[in-house]
């Protein structure tokens, strides 16, 4: 696991004015994405650190970094995506991190350098920040299979695998999104149960998920396993991930092979990139199994990432409703939840996932699976808020949602916050409904 070092430090001050106090981007975060500034079109790396971006190509070009953190660097400088940089592995990136956070500091003698560098965030383009080559969604939280299964399965909501293995299906990474792409509602095939047959036409029961991406770096070669002890090494970042779902096309096509086209239309991600160094002050002991809970298998278990392979990090989920009139609404909070309540750690996931010789490629994409609390306030998605569609949420006086409507705005967000430690976010992932295509 990553240690702490001064770039933990609450009291380091930036530069940056605007990144001093900052909610998601103070000196102490610096994550990395992809990004093109107001009037040029060539995407290139970036740094978030307060209200700006900081172009590390062009840092890159003034010569501010060597060594570990130069490599790391030029990597970045020389692509459009961060690919090059994941595949790197941690040496790297900690050393840019660490490069990134002297230079950005109060004093820095290089700020004369970089303040020409900076460019303004609210003017800037964000991209999806690496090339996806492969997306798997898992299905590690546990209060949402829990919640979801009592719908169908009241006796015995969790299938008898769920405790043994982490399950997860292979998704879509061509439809993957960065945040602000709007999603159009999707057609498939919906069979009422009443009906005869079924049918052909728009999703009527559009939802979101609430997930932890993430990111993958260094990837292991076909047939050789990546051991849980090692599986950290293996995690570059994370990212917000909004899995959204069609769940009147699941019902009906998921039957047996899973997920498919309630699925794949689109998946929104946020444009940063958060390392696990700037996570480390955010590690928690992965919560003990309840009493009756089988063990993990030893494959899957290591004593390092039971100690410190949970994160406490705090989601918040916010609906822009649309109005009859298309008038602009307060956001109303669906919910707050918290990646702790995850039944397996990311390492886990990473060592499962490879256990069978499939070789992880930099820049895939995990998703954690909806991350839902054991208490209402918390839930991570409508099927679970409204029971299915069986109590309407009243989101403004006589008005309710079972399902997203077309105009809708769904806003995740997250914050890791801990005490002794400045907070850090995420930023967002955002996206708005779009009316589904004519038939």
């Amino acid at each position: 696991m990553s240690g702490l070092d001064i770039t933990h430090d609450p009291q380091r001050r930036s530069w940056v004015t605007s990144a001093n106090g900052h909610a998601d981007f103070p000196i102490q975060n610096l994550p990395v994405g992809i990004f093109a500034p107001a009037g040029d079109e060539r995407a290139r790396a970036g740094v978030a650190i307060g209200d700006h971006i900081l172009d590390l190509a062009a840092a890159h070009r003034a010569g501010v970094f060597a060594g570990e953190a130069g490599r790391a660097a030029a990597l970045a400088a020389d692509a459009a995506t961060l690919n090059a940089v994941m595949a790197a592995g941690p040496a790297a990136r900690v050393a840019l991190r660490a490069r990134l956070s002297a230079l950005l500091h109060e004093g820095a003698a290089e700020r004369g350098v970089l303040e020409p560098l900076l460019h303004d965030a609210a003017g800037c383009t964000l991209h999806v920040p690496v090339a996806i080559g492969d997306y798997t969604d898992f299905y590690a939280g546990i209060h949402h299979a829990l919640n979801v299964g009592r719908q169908f399965r009241p006796d015995n909501p969790l299938l008898p695998n769920y405790k043994h293995v982490p399950i997860g299906y292979h998704g879509r990474s061509s439809s993957i999104v960065v945040s602000g792409t709007p999603v159009r509602r999707p057609h498939g095939q919906t069979k009422a149960p009443d009906a005869a047959a079924p049918s052909f036409g728009p999703s009527r029961r559009l939802d979101f998920e609430l997930e932890l991406g993430i990111w993958i770096g260094p990837g292991n070669a076909l047939g050789v396993p990546i051991p849980i002890a090692q599986a950290a090494d293996h995690i570059c970042g994370f990212c917000l991930l909004n899995d959204w779902s069609a769940r009147d096309l699941q019902a009906w096509e998921y039957q047996p092979l899973g997920p498919f086209l309630a699925k794949n239309f689109a998946t929104s991600v946020s444009p940063w990139v958060v390392t696990p160094e700037a996570l480390a002050p955010f590690r928690l002991a992965q919560p003990p199994r309840p009493d009756g809970d089988p063990a993990p298998l030893p494959y899957l278990v290591d004593a390092a990432d039971q100690r410190a392979g949970a994160l406490d990090l705090e989601f918040e989920v916010l609906l822009h409703a649309a109005g009859p009139h298309g008038e602009t609404r307060p956001p109303y909070r669906l919910s707050v939840s918290n990646a702790r309540h995850l039944y397996w750690t990311v390492a886990q996931l990473v060592a499962h996932h490879s256990s069978n010789g499939c070789n992880l490629r930099p820049g895939d994409l995990f998703g954690t699976g909806t991350i839902s609390t054991p208490t209402p306030g918390g839930l991570g998605s409508l099927l679970e808020i409204t029971e299915g569609g069986r109590r309407p949420l009243e989101i403004a006086p006589g008005e309710t949602r079972t399902f997203l409507q077309d105009g809708d705005e769904l806003v995740i967000r997250a914050r890791a916050v801990g005490a002794g430690y400045a907070p850090i976010g995420f930023g967002e992932v955002r996206g708005t409904v779009l009316p589904a295509t004519a038939d």
